[in-house]
């Protein structure tokens, strides 16, 4: 790889050292500051430092929290694939060895230095708007409805930019490939895969928890006849559901709460649904989330979780992803989970990943932000346009790199006796799935 370097040594050649420091190796990227001096590589794409208040945010917030910060703001930007660049520093922790910015106290003291010298000296800048701003105790249901207002309450207008006919947002399956394959296709495959595998028939009494925009409500009612009921804590989804609901003419099928899943009363439902809502549940909570599904779901019904993992050694979200989409979520290995399910008494009868899946799905949502980015602006704002841009493009890689996963683990509630009423084989599922 070749290296090039400004004849006058600036700001990028200061900040290129503080950062080769820290990390324990050299920068895999270009770097541009302020002044207009540059460093490092000269292929690839190009992190620009465009105010002395980025370096300040990094002062103040070391690590992926002030670099999120800074981006977010516009004060630190990429020219080019910014994809591109964020596999490329991974790349380098990896091949390198590189790691995470250190904060001893000798790190700090050379930072500060070099800010001094660079004249970002100064008092911690405010979090940008779009951070979230929680209070109360962790996982307490004021909290839960604040932490779940702040993701899917942005708009319904934003999301029906963002997504498909569908409005499902959580990961599709892709059973086509090249021009033929769709975002829409991919998801109304994910409805009818797990209306199969709960095995909906007309009048079967599904418990759609954390429904969304009602995707699997409505389709399991309308494709199914299913009797739904979907539980939601979002004001603005509970809104859009029951909207659809009534121009459908699905009212004798669909019921649309907005309440906590603590709050759930009854039970004996045939089928229950989470589709990527676990994540949000809590660690310490999971148990007692697991044991509602149990107690919900009647003796030889079943259950269906879809559910975002992380790898064993991997973070899971990250202080940006929890600081700014999906506050106080929390994602354990795939094994974890399905050994909570079985400990509520659930049998755990089959697992799938759609890791690969959500790669597409993921990218699909990233291209129509970017063809759209005039209208996405425009409804919400550059810093939250920016938000969502390094999330699908950061989210999109940690599922192609396995630091993420995502999985559909299909359960049942046996009898006393031991039956689970469960087909020998899955085929059926899979038939013409393509068409449904």
């Amino acid at each position: 790889m070749t290296t090039a370097r400004t004849t006058r040594p600036g700001a990028a050649h200061r900040l290129a050292a503080l950062v080769e420091d820290a990390l324990g190796g050299p920068l895999p990227l270009r770097l541009r500051a302020w002044d207009g001096s540059e460093t490092g590589p000269a292929d690839g794409p190009m992190v620009v430092v465009r105010s002395r208040r980025a370096l300040r945010r990094l002062l103040w917030q070391p690590g992926e929290l002030g670099l999120a910060q800074a981006y977010v703001t516009g004060e630190l930007d990429v020219e080019g694939d910014l994809a591109d660049g964020l596999r490329r520093m991974w790349a380098a922790a990896r091949e390198r060895r590189l790691h995470p910015p250190r904060a001893g106290l000798g790190d700090r003291a050379r930072a500060v230095g070099t800010a001094v010298r660079l004249g970002a000296v100064g008092p911690c800048p405010a979090a940008p708007a779009s951070q979230a701003r929680l209070r109360g105790g962790l996982h307490s249901k004021s909290r839960d409805r604040a932490a779940i207002s702040h993701h899917y309450d942005l708009s319904n207008d934003f999301y029906r930019l963002l997504l498909d006919e569908t409005m499902a947002y959580s990961c599709g399956v892709w059973t086509g490939e090249g021009a033929g394959a769709s975002a829409v296709g991919a998801q109304r495959a994910k409805l009818e895969l797990i209306c199969r595998k709960l095995n909906l028939t007309s009048g079967a009494r599904l418990l759609d928890i954390g429904c969304g925009w009602g995707s699997l409500t409505l389709y399991a009612a309308e494709r199914h006849k299913a009797q739904v009921t979907a539980v939601t804590l979002a004001q603005e989804q509970a809104a859009y559901v029951r909207g659809q609901v009534r121009e459908r003419g699905l009212e004798h099928r669909v019921e649309v709460i907005c309440q906590d899943y603590r709050d759930i009363t009854g039970g004996d439902y045939d089928a229950v649904s989470t589709v990527e809502m676990g994540e949000h549940v809590g660690d310490t909570e999971y148990p007692a989330f697991a044991a509602a599904l149990h107690r919900l779901v009647r003796p030889r019904g079943r259950v269906l979780v879809q559910q975002m993992s992380r790898g064993r050694n991997a973070p899971g979200g990250g202080a940006f992803i929890e600081g700014y989409i999906a506050p106080d979520m929390h994602m354990r290995p795939l094994g974890e989970t399905v050994q909570l399910l079985e400990d509520a008494g659930l049998e755990v009868r089959h697992v799938e990943s759609l890791r690969e899946h959500y790669v597409r799905t993921v990218t699909a949502w990233e291209r129509t932000l970017e063809e759209r980015w005039d209208d996405f602006t425009a409804l919400v704002g550059e810093e939250t346009a920016r938000v969502w841009r390094l999330y699908l493009v950061g989210g999109a890689l940690a599922f192609e790199q396995r630091r993420m996963g995502v999985d559909q683990i299909l359960g049942v509630r046996p009898t006393g006796e031991g039956v689970s009423g469960m087909p020998a084989t899955p085929r059926e599922w899979y038939e013409q799935l393509d068409r449904p």
